[in-house]
């Protein structure tokens, strides 16, 4: 019998030595909190994503809230995201003190729809908070011209769109500033919690520096209400090796993304188009209304599924009577959507044997 080819695997593979010896040198320098590798890697992500600056953050969490906060938005402001997210993206608006209103996605990008946004907006709208889903960039031309024609901050939820770029542009580079998430299953994850906002507002890259770090200028000089969020040294570190090989990664997903939508163009599943060639395809989903039975399937052949997500954020016990529907489309998607395995280490024999799998399912 063949081997399982479970969904993803987080231990180190090609990189484990480059890890471990990140590791042991922050630990022989001593120095654990907002050192030198949190100072390297700020400057090498932000470069990567073609911003001035990199703010590492305890999680993309955080990250999302303090630009909020950042930005003065919070109780009494309505902020406009997507419905068919981790419910994370939601909550850091509520944890800025701002309210999430969930406007419809587009049933193609799976993204926050630019015209369900536009009819969200009241005189309390303050800012558009897209979310770059499973590596696919939202419409963030039309959401920008929106924006503008609104007067309406955009802050973009990267949490899931490393190197991703929009029309050509990186995301990221569309509004105020964008959050990115390192958890260990991201495009670039770490090996724990971590997170960045990236900017070009050298202003509102000070603010945040100062956000995260208990509200301080200097040690013991706190002048404003912070939080405690820093991105650690052995994270950072982590990252900096992991960053190096993100374009090789990157290219890997998508030639696999590419094998699978000429492989299964008659399967009996929907899979999502991909709207922009900037896609990175954190996660490749496939849509089937008899989900649970597809799931099945597969698992005979030792194939592992998991679901992002099963429930529309507004489906969830802690929003109910969120305001800003219907959301038929999210509702729908999340009743049908499954990710398949597609991660840098599948190999094409592997991949080979998830396409027959499918192939076989009626």
């Amino acid at each position: 019998m063949s081997p399982a080819i479970p969904f993803m695997t987080l231990t180190p593979g090609e990189d484990a030595n480059d890890v471990r010896e990140a590791i042991d040198r922050v630990i022989t320098r001593g120095w654990f909190i907002l050192g030198p590798e949190v100072e390297a890697f700020e400057a090498e992500f932000a470069s990567a994503c073609g911003a001035r600056h990199a703010i590492g953050m305890g999680t993309g969490t955080d990250a999302i809230a303090l630009i909020l906060r950042a930005l003065d938005i919070g109780a009494g402001d309505e902020v406009i995201t997507a419905p068919l997210s981790a419910a994370f993206s939601a909550i850091a608006i509520q944890m800025a003190g701002a309210t999430p209103i969930f406007a419809d996605i587009d049933p193609g990008r799976l993204t926050l729809d630019p015209a369900a946004a536009a009819a969200a907006i009241t005189p309390r709208t303050k800012a558009i908070l897209p979310v770059h889903l499973y590596g696919q960039p939202a419409d963030m031309q039309a959401l920008r011209e929106l924006a503008a024609k609104r007067g309406l901050a955009i802050i973009e939820d990267a949490c899931q769109a490393h190197l991703a770029t929009c029309g050509g542009r990186p995301v990221g580079s569309y509004g105020s500033a964008a959050a990115y998430s390192f958890y260990p299953t991201k495009n670039l994850g770490a090996l724990g919690d971590g997170g960045a906002v990236t900017t070009d507002d050298d202003a509102l890259a000070d603010r945040l520096r100062r956000l995260r770090n208990g509200g301080q200028t200097r040690q013991y000089r706190h002048v404003e209400f912070g939080v405690n969020t820093r991105l650690d040294e052995i994270q950072a570190a982590i990252l900096r090796v992991r960053l190096a090989r993100l374009p090789v990664w990157t290219t890997r997903r998508r030639a696999l993304a590419r094998a699978y939508r000429d492989g299964l163009g008659h399967a009996a599943i929907a899979i999502p188009a991909e709207r922009d060639p900037g896609h990175v395809y954190h996660l490749f989903p496939v849509l089937t209304p008899r989900r649970e039975a597809f799931q099945a399937h597969l698992k005979t052949h030792g194939i592992g599924t998991l679901v992002h997500y099963p429930l529309a954020i507004p489906q969830q016990a802690a929003f109910q009577g969120a305001a800003g529907g219907p959301w038929p489309v999210a509702e729908r998607v999340a009743a049908e959507v499954c990710s398949i395995p597609l991660n840098p280490s599948l190999t094409d024999d592997e991949q080979r044997r998830v396409i027959a799998a499918i192939q076989s399912w009626t």
